[in-house]
């Protein structure tokens, strides 16, 4: 008995704010950068392990901090992960990681991964994988006339609260006789200015491998998206704020999400995406 699964969920997560109330504020780039691309395609029959790792922390201004952020302060911190592991059977992959530590503008990303597979077994053996991406950016108060570009969106001496977030999406192929899957994610961790928010978007499809001719991928295919946000709010005048323990620095709004899907059998069609953006203007 074949059980057929049909999955197709898209869930946005947008942080929005209206005026300097609360969201992230991205560290700006070091005076170096760093710009690199790794391509990878596979064509085989037999047993191939695919994995690219990346662990990325700035923080801005100064050094990365030991203990309680500054005035001022902000880090970010990214994870990203991608695994592939066959015991045998017929892969074909094409894969593109991209990365720059540049400053970077809306609709643009430090971390860009596109990737299509398509797997089918061969004297019993399977596929599994996993790939994740993980943003994680806190900030302590700063003056808004310091980080915001345009000098008319804010008062003078106004407070950019304090905030700490951090949000995520994962993947896992687990036991795939047949399919063709095909992924997409980016990161936002650095901007020259605060009114640029951080992003992470995340995209995966699974179909049936054309050549097949079953009309169904198998195996388990599950995603988990997740996210924990924790804001303060303006503290209205810089002085007033530093000297009346005033609200930038006081939590004003938590907000924790999960969303999980697990698809096992044979699948038609599973598609999900997530997409989060958090900042002073998104």
């Amino acid at each position: 008995m074949k059980f057929v699964f049909a999955a197709i969920v898209a869930l946005v997560a947008l942080v929005a704010v209206t005026g300097f109330a609360a969201a992230d504020r991205l560290p700006n780039a070091t005076p170096e950068n760093q710009v690199f691309s790794i391509d990878t395609v596979i064509d085989a029959t037999g047993a191939v392990d695919d994995k690219t790792t990346m662990s990325w922390v700035i923080a801005g201004p100064g050094a990365i901090p030991t203990g309680i952020l500054k005035a001022g302060q902000t880090i970010a911190d990214v994870t990203f992960k991608d695994a592939i592991l066959t015991n045998g059977g017929k892969l074909a992959e094409n894969k593109n990681f991209d990365f720059s530590s540049k400053n970077m503008g809306s609709g643009l990303y430090n971390i860009e991964q596109q990737k299509v597979l398509t797997y089918a077994s061969t004297e019993g053996a399977h596929l599994v994988g996993e790939e994740e991406y993980t943003l994680s950016v806190a900030g302590n108060y700063a003056n808004a006339v310091d980080n915001i570009r345009c000098v008319f969106s804010t008062n003078h001496g106004s407070v950019l609260p304090a905030f700490c977030n951090i949000v995520s999406a994962k993947s896992s192929l687990v036991n795939v006789n047949s399919a063709q899957v095909s992924t997409k994610g980016q990161i936002r961790a650095v901007a020259e200015t605060g009114d640029v928010p951080a992003g992470l978007n995340y995209q995966i499809a699974v179909t049936p491998d054309a050549n097949s001719g079953s009309g169904f991928a198998e195996g388990t295919v599950s995603t988990v998206f997740a996210g924990s946000i924790m804001e303060a709010r303006d503290g209205g005048d810089a002085n007033y704020a530093l000297s009346s323990g005033a609200t930038w620095n006081k939590t004003s709004a938590t907000n924790t999400w999960k969303d999980s899907t697990t698809v096992t059998g044979g699948i038609k069609t599973m598609q999900k995406a997530f997409t989060y953006s958090s900042g002073f203007r998104v």
